[in-house]
């Protein structure tokens, strides 16, 4: 038997794509979940600053840092980061256009898109991709930054459900994606530390 917050969802969400719409359906209502619990405005600004920062500023911000703390020692680190994250834009690009499936704020209207969004599709998150990746490579190299990255991804990807931008679902493929990238990347012969 669903739950009336699921059926709700359900009668009033817009048709999707086949191949989405059972998937869809049972996180619609985790979607709305979310967005009901967070409901305290300096919750949803914090996110939405996150999620802002998440859109390249803070990764690209600590590769400069990394330069101008490490120098030559960080190009390499540096480098792989750049290369996942070329790979991770082409292929959630790629994704997106193939997969087409709407944000779920673009198929319930208690959904509010508490951001405005990138693009027209969610699967997967791109930013949550990102994260991933970057937070990986980084961490793998400069273990001290622990405290700081893994926690900082965990917001990011969280940002993405609460904002109305995603579905769990396309949080946890970034996730794997982006760590299954960020391990090709960590073992690339092109870029020697």
């Amino acid at each position: 038997m669903r739950e009336p917050l699921l059926n709700d969802a359900i009668e009033q969400s817009q048709p999707a794509p086949a191949r989405w719409s059972r998937l869809t359906d049972r996180e619609l209502a985790w979607c709305l979940r979310f967005q009901q619990t967070v409901r305290h405005r300096w919750v949803v600004r914090l996110l939405a600053v996150v999620s802002r920062l998440g859109d390249g500023v803070f990764w690209y911000a600590l590769m400069a840092a990394l330069l101008l703390i490490q120098g030559k020692a960080a190009i390499p680190v540096v480098g792989r980061m750049l290369l996942a994250g070329a790979v991770c834009l082409a292929l959630y690009k790629w994704l997106k256009a193939r997969t087409t499936r709407p944000r779920p704020c673009a198929r319930h209207d208690r959904i509010q898109p508490r951001v405005a969004p990138l693009d027209e599709y969610s699967f997967p998150s791109g930013h949550t991709l990102h994260a991933v990746s970057f937070t990986l490579i980084a961490v793998h190299h400069y273990p001290a930054l622990a405290w700081l990255l893994p926690p900082f991804a965990v917001l990011v990807a969280l940002s993405r459900i609460v904002l109305g931008l995603h579905y769990p679902s396309d949080v946890l493929a970034g996730a794997l994606l982006g760590a299954s990238l960020a391990l090709l990347a960590l073992q690339s012969p092109f870029i020697q530390v």
